[in-house]
């Protein structure tokens, strides 16, 4: 909506003190009492905010400025949206259309058809709200206001993202919040635009890129100290912070939200209590996600698939069906919101054995994943078809697709699912007369649902672990060292795809000469990444320092040589069959994260005590999912002896 910027927003915040004293003389204008407006919704009191701009409108009326009374109309539309007053906001879309009949054209006209956009939007008329969507850019081209185009370009992207074409959708999505981040826009469209871009991530399932966007937008809450948007904002990286298994973290970030919105924003606000029982239900507080989702319904919010899942935990089986069932017949053109009811409607199909449920809800989530592509939602269709596969008895595919499910669920860093995925492994393993590698997976399962206190999750696991014999997973202490290939999308792209297959075909039997020398342990290779485990510290930076020496030369030889960065960390871990588990091993791969290229970088007490080391500074650093910070260092391997 078309706004002054933020500077502005702050004088008006300093100045409400000088206008409501001059309110109070009856001497203000149509600006004065829509400048008041402004403040008041800027901190938080939207009833105020809305008494104000709707007294700005008639100001505008009486003087016959028909395009300024038409931007208030529109933004008292937007207003009443928000507290769920859908047949007020409608009036005063019609009394702005109204205003504008036989106008010039103007920046308002291409406000208003935003405006029409979202309303076919929300019926799922996707073409439709495109076209009013390409006449608002159309309209913003003709005029100098910095705000209309950015709006425009976030609408048609949010449209195209729900139509499937993401790789049209980003560039517009991010093109809006560059120009936020940037400064370039006025302060609500710079909150709305972020708010939007994450609200885009999560319909996607594209976490990874919602996590960064929304610390960008936490950062810019703190900065202008608002109480509005902060909550709205919460709501987002609440989820992904429950995704990452920050649970405790979650639950407090979104209660605050609830507070926050519930008069603010009623409708945010049910996505809010929404959220809240969403995180209690997987940490066992059946009644705690009760009472969440009665608010989050109460507030317009339908919480599922959250209400399904828990009626499935009670034993209530067939309800739960019925209640899914329902949820996806009323939710039919939103492909994206139905690919987060599918996966409940395969794990219910599986507690009740109806393997064409299952197969119904794999095939259609695998249909989605197709088009939409990214790995959140690539991990349900794999984990769906392996539970297809285990009702139709073929333990052979479904431990294939749980494999493939908890590889995807790692990759985007969200342990609750990888653990799901692990204990649906081991379940498939013991179908498959394969006793031993089931008890390691689902002793990998319990693991994580220990760590991340998921008790319905371990009860259910423990009570599987009950038939085995053998003791849980060992603890061990060992160092642990992550690599990969700086810029690699970039570098594919730069030299093709045989090229590229060539050159990590020799880098991986580099790297594994180097492990080999030094008694490393590889515990997975992905991509072009290494996990490695090495019995002490000395070993593992030798092996570091051999890579990066061993790239340096081949550089300078041939001219070229991957840039590969290394994180090297000391810790106790679990140990899983051939993997380990814990804390101390996403220390590392969060430590190996932040190296840059030819960089070695350790944690400073595991090279505490190692002599003949050369290393820069110790910095302190924040890693994403620990609470505590960690200090780092450098190793300089140019130096070292």
């Amino acid at each position: 909506m078309r706004e002054d910027g933020g500077d502005e927003r702050h004088r008006d915040r300093r100045s409400a003190g000088d206008l409501k004293e001059a309110d109070g003389a009856d001497r203000l204008s149509a600006e004065d009492l829509e400048a008041l407006a402004k403040s008041a919704w800027w901190i938080g009191q939207a009833g105020e905010s809305i008494t104000l701009f709707e007294r700005a409108y008639a100001a505008y009326l009486q003087r016959g400025d028909r395009a300024e009374a038409a931007f208030i109309a529109l933004i008292l539309r937007r207003d009443y949206s928000a507290k769920l007053a859908g047949s007020v906001a409608q009036a005063w879309l019609q009394r702005a259309e109204h205003l504008l009949e036989d106008q010039p054209e103007s920046v308002a006209h291409g406000y208003l058809a935003i405006a029409h956009g979202e309303l076919a939007f929300s019926r799922g008329e996707l073409d439709h709200a495109l076209s009013h969507y390409d006449r608002s850019v159309e309209i913003a081209s003709r005029f100098d206001d910095p705000d209309l185009p950015v709006w425009a370009s976030m609408r048609r992207g949010e449209a195209l993202a729900n139509g499937g074409k993401l790789d049209e959708a980003w560039p517009l999505l991010e093109g809006a919040a560059a120009a936020a981040v940037g400064g370039e826009l006025g302060a609500h469209t710079t909150g709305a635009v972020f708010c939007n871009v994450m609200a885009a991530c999560r319909e996607s399932a594209d976490y990874r890129r919602g996590s960064e966007w929304a610390e960008v937008a936490k950062r810019w809450c703190e900065r202008l100290e608002i109480s509005g948007f902060p909550g709205i904002c919460r709501v987002h990286r609440a989820e992904f912070m429950r995704l990452t298994g920050a649970w405790a973290e979650a639950e407090a970030e979104v209660r605050r939200a609830c507070e926050e919105l519930r008069d603010f924003h009623p409708g945010i606000a049910g996505a809010a209590f929404h959220e809240l029982g969403e995180v209690r239900l997987r940490m066992g507080d059946f009644v705690g996600a009760t009472e969440a989702w009665e608010q989050a319904r109460a507030l317009g919010e339908e919480a599922q698939p959250g209400r399904a899942m828990l009626l499935l935990a009670q034993g209530s089986v067939d309800a739960a069906a019925a209640s899914i069932r329902g949820s996806l017949e009323e939710l039919t053109w939103n492909r994206l919101a139905r690919a987060r009811l599918l996966p409940a409607q395969a794990a219910i199909a599986r507690a009740r054995g109806d393997a064409s449920a299952a197969a119904a809800a794999a095939a259609e989530l695998a249909a989605i994943a197709e088009d939409f592509g990214t790995a959140a939602i690539r991990a349900a269709a794999a984990e769906a078809a392996g539970v297809a596969a285990l009702l139709r008895d073929e333990p052979g595919e479904a431990a294939q697709r749980f494999r493939q499910s908890r590889r995807l669920w790692r990759e985007i860093d969200a342990p609750f699912e990888a653990g799901i995925a692990s204990g649906l492994l081991g379940e498939a393993l013991m179908a498959a007369a394969d006793p031993d590698a089931a008890k390691l997976e689902l002793e990998s399962a319990q693991s994580t649902f220990e760590r991340l206190g998921a008790k319905p999750d371990l009860a259910r696991t423990d009570a599987l672990l009950a038939g085995f014999s053998r003791p849980r997973a060992a603890r061990a202490v060992r160092t642990f060292m992550f690599t990969d290939i700086v810029g690699s999308t970039a570098l594919v792209e730069a030299i093709g795809d045989e090229e590229w297959h060539d050159l990590l075909h020799w880098h991986d039997e580099t790297l594994r000469s180097c492990i080999k020398e030094n008694a490393g342990e590889e515990v997975d290779h992905t991509g072009d990444g290494f996990f490695v485990a090495f019995s002490d510290a000395r070993a593992a930076l030798a092996c570091a320092i051999a890579i990066q020496r061993t790239l340096a030369d081949h550089r300078r030889a041939h001219g070229f040589a991957p840039q590969v960065r290394i994180g090297v960390h000391g810790a106790e871990a679990t140990r899983v069959g051939d993997d380990y588990e814990g804390a101390g091993v996403h220390a590392a791969a969060r430590i190996g994260a932040i190296a840059e290229g030819a960089e070695i970088l350790s944690s400073v007490e595991t090279i505490d005590g190692i002599g003949n080391l050369a290393t820069g500074e110790p910095r302190e650093v924040t890693l994403k999912g620990l609470a505590k910070p960690v200090q780092v260092v450098a190793v300089d391997w140019r130096r070292t002896d």
